[in-house]
């Protein structure tokens, strides 16, 4: 089983309702698994990943994004150095698995 290694994050940009992070990873790098109570999107800007969602894993390459929906349980396996930006709400909530 993969050692999880959290993400490096920063803000981007923050709005009233809206904040934009960038997450970082290196290649072989396996994100936490987590859901999220609200709807958010995540865009790959360099790199690519496996973004495993429910179930299935879906390749990300740069120029990529993909929609999270609610409480669905998801995953970033990074497979070369990644970052990403993850769009949402100010007020979403996360809960973590192990």
């Amino acid at each position: 089983m993969k050692k999880v290694t959290p993400p490096r994050v920063r803000t981007l940009a923050t709005g009233k309702n809206l904040i934009a992070k960038q997450m970082q990873g290196k290649s072989g790098d396996l994100m936490p698994k987590h859901l999220a109570n609200v709807e958010s999107i995540v865009f790959v800007h360099e790199g690519e990943c496996l973004f495993h969602m429910d179930g299935q894993a879906t390749p990300l390459k740069s120029g990529d994004s993909l929609l999270v929906p609610p409480q669905a349980k998801h995953q970033i396996e990074v497979v070369s150095d990644f970052k990403g930006v993850h769009f949402m709400p100010k007020d979403i909530e996360f809960e973590f698995f192990k």
